[in-house]
């Protein structure tokens, strides 16, 4: 097993594109750890410098305590299953499955076994003398997966491996690398961009943005206990309800949360009480998931929202329902992207010139780029003015109906206007 170690690690590409910032990061022995985020954020390059195929322009890797900065990919004894599965064409499913044996030139007898044996536990031992462009997509991607695992490498990195399936097969493949992974014991880093393969599969979770981490924790801690209005967003199937609020302590007897129409109150013993008080004739920003929302009758007195069903969706499992509330929804923060194009990226001996130390720093937009941080601050998707409820299987409103629905005050998380959680997450 190996342990793996980013210390303040950065990516800036020939032509001065940054992308990934000051990362800091740690797998343990044994760990799967997920690296989630959107496209672009920086996950998969920050998977290749961790093999070697990268350079990594400042900071320092190790890798079972060992600095890895300098080390040749094959020295690193990691093994890497990507998108595409990337397997030899002229070789057979057993080929490909025991090419690295071969070039360790390991014992021909113990190679015929331990393909067999793992063939069998990826369910493609009638493939063994198939070539690769006879089957299906799940099938190369267990070929891909077998080739990784066989010859028992310190540390697995795992490229958005089910990204190409469709969901019945990375529903299936899922399970199978994680009983394989977990059976092996050996320390895993898997990119995605998929919430629910992240939540299933991981021991921890890490989320980036802009080459950005934003967060580390359990799926748990993750989901729960968001450190920003970003991961909050991010880690939900449906479309995280994220609204603007006044704050104010009327006659200090209460925190209370103005949206015009609605107000929420919270009592003083409420732990997150003081720290949104402190943010008293100010502006908050409220993250309400659907599922934190339940239709009652319109004779309920406690915390809840009124308004009328603007639509319904129907998802199978569950319906939605769009209620028109008078609040309109705010778009998810996120921070200033910095990876931009700049000059004099590098300076020849692998570290970040002076020049781009202070690129790195967050600068003040000169006027000119005011427009464009203003297009940026967002998530670029429009939002209509709709509370988001989750319904269940069987819908409880029709179209145009007035509706009512009580506010789990739990579940509500407060965030400061820039996205960030107004009561620190807990670790």
């Amino acid at each position: 097993m190996s342990s793996v170690v980013l210390d303040k690690v950065t990516k800036v590409y020939p032509g001065g594109y940054l992308a990934v910032d000051r990362l800091s990061l740690q797998a343990d022995d044994g760990e799967f750890l997920v690296l989630l985020g959107p496209s672009g954020c920086g996950k998969s390059t920050l998977l290749r410098m961790i093999a070697g195929l990268e350079e990594i322009t400042e900071g320092d890797l190790w890798l079972d305590g060992e600095m890895a900065n300098h080390l040749a990919p094959r020295d690193r004894d990691v093994a890497m299953v990507f998108q595409n599965g990337a397997l030899y064409p002229h070789r057979t499913v057993r080929g490909n499955i025991a090419f690295p044996l071969e070039i360790a030139k390991s014992d021909p007898s113990m190679v015929r076994e331990r393909v067999t044996e793992l063939s069998k536990a990826l369910h493609i031992d009638e493939t063994l003398d198939r070539r690769p462009g006879t089957l299906s997509g799940g099938q190369r991607q267990r070929v891909a997966m077998g080739r990784a695992i066989v010859r028992q490498p310190k540390l697995f990195l795992m490229d958005e491996p089910l990204s190409n399936l469709d969901a019945g097969m990375r529903t299936e493949l899922r399970m199978e690398i994680s009983s394989l992974v977990r059976s092996l014991g050996v320390t895993t880093i898997y990119v995605t961009h998929d919430q629910v393969e992240a939540l299933t599969l991981a021991d921890r979770i890490a989320i980036l943005n802009r080459g950005v981490l934003q967060d580390v924790g359990t799926p748990a801690q993750i989901y729960n206990d968001p450190a920003t209005a970003f991961v909050a967003a991010f880690l939900n199937s449906q479309q995280l309800n994220l609204l603007a609020a006044g704050v104010r302590t009327p006659q200090n007897q209460y925190v209370m949360l103005d949206f015009g129409p609605h107000r929420l109150t919270l009592p003083w013993s409420d732990p997150r009480a003081y720290a949104i008080s402190q943010h008293t004739g100010g502006q908050v920003l409220v993250g309400l998931r659907p599922d934190g929302l339940a239709p009652v009758p319109e004779s309920y007195e406690g915390p809840s929202f009124y308004g009328r069903v603007r639509a319904l969706e129907y998802h199978g499992h569950e319906w939605l329902a769009y209620l028109e509330c008078g609040m309109p929804a705010v778009p998810v923060p996120e921070p200033p992207d910095q990876r931009r194009r700049v000059n004099g990226a590098r300076n020849g001996t692998g570290k970040v010139s002076g020049m781009m130390r202070r690129l790195f720093s967050p600068r003040v937009p000169e006027p000119q780029d005011q427009e464009q941080v203003g297009q940026n601050t967002n998530s670029g998707i429009h939002r209509r003015s709709d509370l988001i409820v989750r319904l269940g299987n069987r819908p409880v409103w029709r179209t145009g109906d007035a509706a009512k629905v009580a506010v789990d005050l739990s579940r509500i998380m407060i965030f400061t206007s820039d996205g960030t959680r107004i009561d620190p997450p807990r670790r």
